[in-house]
């Protein structure tokens, strides 16, 4: 069903978002526990409260830009485009 739905330009595109932003909460997620962290941990040095940080690592929400450059402080990285 999914390989005849990806013909679609508009689900392909769509289905491309969900898959990266997924990837995205799980590699914050995966980041965190390989530190040792906590939710609350990670939300007090990212200036923000433990709910967002739980958010985003269940990756059912959205996250700005502004959000990911705080958590991405956090674990010393940096936000960029990628080939």
């Amino acid at each position: 069903i999914i390989a005849k739905k990806l013909m679609n330009e508009q689900f392909r595109r769509s289905y491309s978002e969900e898959i990266s932003r997924l990837q995205l909460a799980h590699e914050i997620k995966a980041l965190r526990q390989k530190r040792r962290m906590t939710q609350e941990q990670v939300a007090a040095r990212a200036d923000m409260p433990q709910s967002v940080i739980a958010r985003v690592e269940s990756g059912t929400h959205s996250i700005s830009i502004a959000t990911l450059h705080k958590i991405a402080r956090v674990f010393d990285k940096h936000v960029g485009l990628v080939e």
